[in-house]
């Protein structure tokens, strides 16, 4: 590969990447470029460097016809697209990138948060493009982000809550195999669907007694005031379904618009289920993060009457009995966390172990696939790292973190 500035870019020559620009553009995929005008729509949109392949450059004419083959000693090039909906990455190789997504959601979120303060519109755009980064990274492997959605603080549940969401929901729908341009607008719906507790005291937010009724109404009345500033900011469609209907039960039981049976989306019904599992998994001020079984099992219980059956099932497939970045214990006492999910066994995942229960004492680190043969360790439940005193953020960022 060969580096090269914009302004000798050449019609003919083969974009590998974009290594500097000024904007945020993403190259969805690698190919020649044919024309000037080609080049120029790259200039103007901020790109200032780019990676070429100077083994594929194509001799083009003065009508941009090919002359001349690339050389013969070139790699062969498929006649398809690159497409990286459809490449795969090791977990190890998409953390770094798993976790500057979410870094860049959080200030997004609490920028947004300022906006709506000060009276502002929320700029959509950004949460646009950092869903179409939360949907790269899902596809490219998916436990990166699933990790560090467990990796929470319990004075930041307001951002954290949503950006969890917008990932969930976004490997759920993969998952479903629901096509691109649909989870770009879930997972947008998704990252700003709590943007209405702006509107609600921290004091009642953070609550750890029962409301008043008229905090309570107040806290159902959020949904309602999420889907108005999205709609006041320009966005219409699912995203601000998601936004106002998340908390609707098929019963006709949820808030704040009492919506039913076929009144609830697909796409609603699928974020009702993600934002109570978030929600129930979550550390907060006033109580601990329950373990995903539980959580999972709580949405069982509300099927039929709050959440679709079928669809809960398929989500427990898709996160997995233990998802990546939960802690467990196995049968020799290790704890550790899981770092890659096992979707023909799921209760075979690989598991980074650090600590031994029985000793009460750190160890050293060590990963095992309890689906290899060779190994004779078995999971045994899910736990909570309070239950040993473990820091198990400290240990995400010292271990598992690039």
């Amino acid at each position: 590969m060969k580096t090269l500035p914009i302004n000798q870019l050449k019609p003919g020559m083969f974009v590998h990447g974009v290594t500097k620009q000024t904007g945020k553009i993403r190259i969805k995929n690698q190919g020649w470029v044919k024309t000037q005008g080609s080049i120029d729509k790259l200039k103007q949109a901020g790109i200032l460097e780019i990676e070429i392949d100077p083994d594929k450059t194509l001799n083009l004419d003065s009508d941009n016809k090919i002359t001349e083959k690339p050389k013969p000693a070139a790699p062969a090039v498929s006649s398809k697209p690159f497409d990286p909906w459809h490449t795969t990455h090791s977990m190890s190789a998409e953390m770094t990138k798993a976790n500057s997504l979410y870094t860049e959601a959080k200030s997004l979120q609490s920028k947004a948060f300022a906006d709506i303060r000060e009276g502002n519109k929320i700029d959509v755009a950004p949460f646009q493009e950092l869903a179409s980064g939360f949907i790269d990274s899902v596809f490219r492997n998916q436990d990166a982000l699933t990790c560090i959605t467990r990796m929470r603080e319990k004075d930041a549940y307001l951002l954290e809550h949503s950006i969890n969401v917008s990932i969930l929901i976004s490997i759920f729908a993969k998952h479903l195999g629901i096509e691109k341009s649909i989870i770009q607008e879930l997972a947008t719906g998704a990252l700003l669907h709590d943007i209405g507790k702006i509107n609600i005291p921290d004091k009642i937010l953070n609550k750890p007694g029962k409301l008043t009724d008229e905090e309570y109404q107040l806290v159902q009345n959020h949904a309602r005031f999420s889907k108005e500033i999205l709609e006041q900011s320009g966005l219409s469609g699912i995203a601000v379904d998601i936004a106002g209907f998340h908390h609707e039960r098929l019963d006709g039981s949820g808030y704040p618009f009492g919506k039913s049976g076929d009144e609830i989306s697909l796409y609603v019904r699928m974020a009702s289920i993600v934002d109570v599992y978030d929600a129930l998994t979550a550390e907060r001020v006033y109580k601990a993060g329950m373990e995903p079984i539980k959580a999972f099992k709580i949405l069982k219980d509300g099927c039929p009457d709050s959440f679709d059956g079928d669809l809960v099932t398929k989500f427990i497939q898709c996160i997995g009995i233990h998802p990546v970045g939960t802690l467990v214990r196995l049968e020799s006492q290790k704890l550790g966390v899981v770092t890659r999910s096992n979707p023909t066994s799921p209760l075979k995942p690989q598991v980074k172990v650090f600590y031994h229960a029985k000793h009460t004492r750190y160890t050293e680190v060590q990963d095992i696939d309890l689906a290899n043969s060779r190994c004779h360790d078995s999971l045994e439940a899910a736990v909570r790292p309070s239950e040993f005193n473990i820091d198990l953020i400290r240990f995400f960022k010292s271990s598992i973190l690039p």
